[in-house]
């Protein structure tokens, strides 16, 4: 028998597959369905920061935006009305009741301010944990690195303060020194980091001289920065870590738990494969089991992640040297 059950965040799953934060996961039916083909644990669509404010009627839009961005301010001012905050809640309290895999919420944030009490509110409801998608970019010319770092620290240690449910933080890798800074977050009281979310990708469109999206869902090329920092520091991570973005299929699945990923987090593929995607994820990856006399998913988790006594440079500099040397034209 293959047993696929993991232990993320202190929650039992019967497989490391999670949807994450997404429109499948703001419907209730559609969050049946996503049980239904396998999913583990269903992460819900996030509430905005500025949603959580406006409807507390203390947000005070920058002047930049209203000035420079009025339609930032139109929307931003619209979509709070669209999820207001009981209307969140109650929709926790629903899914609690249609479905027996754990609830996670989310909320996007930018700031650790007079919202954080509404992680209070999100614990009451009955999720079964907090996912926090930290939304902080390098583009302040003038933060520096230390104060972005610190923004991370504070947010972290508020909200565990205020709730006994597993927080989870769901990162970026704009940090200029980003292994130290992950392992300092992974002892800092979160039960997990969430690596990576995605942030808005730019193109131009040179006919029309627009900046215009790109990349809205993410590709399988992507699984190796979350692989490369996930197999770093797994085996010295005070906390779970649980690998997003690029995982696409189910041997991207068994490749992060390689690499010493508790769970894992799926979105782009179920929105090209559909809800049932699941179900041949989780078969591929107990043939892929059998065919190496697997039984568990812990005897093989981890197996190729850095050892805790290997120098983490020396790690690096052989998979370039291996690189260099294996590739021909």
């Amino acid at each position: 028998m293959i047993d696929l059950s993991v232990t993320y965040m202190g929650l039992k799953l019967k497989n490391p597959v999670i949807v994450g934060s997404c429109g499948l996961t703001n419907d209730v039916e559609e969050i049946k369905k996503l049980e239904k083909n396998g999913a583990a644990a269903i992460v819900l669509k996030s509430l905005f920061e500025e949603q959580i404010l406006n409807e507390a009627d203390s947000y005070t839009p920058p002047s930049e935006m209203v000035g420079h961005y009025p339609e930032a301010y139109d929307y931003l001012t619209n979509f709070s009305k669209d999820f207001e905050l009981n209307k969140y809640l109650d929709f926790i309290r629903k899914c609690k009741k249609e479905v027996s895999i754990p609830v996670i919420a989310s909320i996007n944030c930018v700031s650790t301010e007079e919202w954080i009490h509404f992680a209070q509110e999100i614990e009451k409801a009955g999720a079964d944990a907090l996912e926090l998608n930290v939304f902080v970019l390098p583009t302040e010319l003038r933060a520096t690195g230390a104060e972005n770092e610190k923004f991370y620290f504070n947010l972290a240690d508020k909200v565990k303060k205020i709730v006994k449910l597993p927080v989870s933080l769901k990162v970026s890798y704009f940090f200029s020194s980003l292994g130290n800074s992950l392992q300092r977050l992974s002892i800092s009281g979160i039960n997990s980091l969430v690596l990576f979310n995605r942030f808005y990708s730019p193109d131009i469109n040179i006919e029309t001289e627009e900046i215009v999206s790109s990349h809205i869902l993410s590709t399988e090329n992507e699984i190796s920065i979350p692989l490369k920092w996930i197999g770093y520091l797994s085996s010295t991570s005070g906390c779970d870590l649980c690998a997003s973005t690029g995982i696409h299929n189910g041997k991207g699945v068994v490749k992060a738990l390689l690499a010493g990923a508790s769970a894992v987090q799926i979105v782009s593929s179920l929105y090209l494969h559909g809800n049932e995607y699941i179900s041949k994820i989780l078969t591929d990856i107990e043939d892929w089991m059998k065919s190496k006399n697997y039984h568990t998913v812990s005897d093989f988790k981890g197996k190729l992640a850095r050892n805790a006594d290997q120098n983490p440079a020396a790690y690096e500099r052989v998979q370039f040297m291996k690189y260099f040397g294996e590739y021909k034209r």
